[in-house]
Parts: structure tokens; C-alpha cells; sequence
């Protein structure tokens, strides 16, 4: 026979938020704003800092000594371009993970997402530009009976 013990009636919670990001103060006393970007295989963690000279350090490193190639260096500044918000802030970084390519690619996205915590009101602009939304484009897995992804094995009719 079933029990007539009543449970007790469940807690209505709101639904979760998924947070991009943070904002924290320094030992220094400063202000910062965080958000990880990602692309590939590569992970970005951001700080936005205010007030700053504009200066963008990755693994320690100035931006023009950690990506040497031009296009590479406008793509990862792209998200303070558009914002009109370049020499406001000091951009740390750090980045693990992938090549280059996909090193600026998560550069580029954390920037954007930071900027979006800095001011919310930034982000149909950077929506627009697509640099909000996480490129999921990665590496296909090698096939079995493949030699590659989809390149299949020399064939030889005779």
C-alpha cells in the first residue's frame, strides 16, 4: 500500500543565469572586468582594465611580440575598434591551448565578451559585427579506414 506521508511542496527557483563574466578589484586597488574567450583548441582568459594606455599583454608578452602577423594583431583589436574603445583600457590576457590563429581567434573573443561586461549596452554592436558569438568550427575526427578526416586510403585498381 502506498504511503500517505505528503512531501513537501517543492521550492519554485528562478532559472539559473548563465554568467559571461565578472568584475573584481585588483590588490592595486583597480578595477577589472573578466570573460574567457574560445576558438579551436585555444582558451583566453581577459581583464579589462580602465583607464589604462591601451596596452594589450598576452602570456606576459606585448601583442606585437606574442603575434607577429599584422592580420592577426587587427583581428585580436577588432572588438576595441569597433566599440571606439581602444587606448581606454589595459587588456591582460592569458592563453592556452591551439595555434595562433586560434590563439587571436579566443583573444578576440574574450575581448568582446569582457567589453560586454564592462557595458551591456555594447552588445548588439558587437553582435552585429559577430564577435559575441563562439566560432564552432574545429578539427574533424580522423576516420577509421580514412587516412585523414575524409581522405580515404590511395586506390589501385590494378
Amino acid at each position: 500500500m502506498p504511503t500517505t506521508e505528503s512531501t513537501p511542496p517543492r521550492q519554485v527557483t528562478e532559472p539559473v543565469k548563465k554568467r559571461e563574466g565578472k568584475v573584481d578589484i585588483t590588490p592595486q586597488g583597480q578595477i577589472r572586468f573578466y570573460a574567457t574567450g574560445r576558438r579551436k583548441e585555444a582558451i583566453a582568459r581577459v581583464w579589462l582594465i580602465p583607464g589604462g594606455t591601451g596596452q594589450v599583454t598576452v602570456n606576459g608578452r606585448p601583442l606585437g611580440d606574442y603575434v607577429t602577423r599584422i592580420s592577426l594583431v587587427e583581428e585580436v583589436l577588432m572588438p576595441l575598434r569597433v566599440t571606439n574603445t581602444l587606448g581606454l583600457f589595459d587588456v591582460w590576457v592569458t592563453v592556452r591551448g591551439g595555434g595562433l590563429h586560434g590563439q587571436a581567434g579566443a583573444l578576440r573573443h574574450g575581448i568582446a565578451r569582457a567589453l560586454v561586461v564592462w557595458n551591456e549596452e555594447l552588445r548588439p554592436l558587437l553582435r552585429r559585427y559577430g564577435l559575441l558569438t563562439r566560432d564552432p568550427r574545429a578539427k574533424e575526427r580522423k576516420k577509421y579506414g580514412h587516412k585523414r578526416a575524409r581522405r580515404g586510403f590511395q586506390f589501385r585498381k590494378r
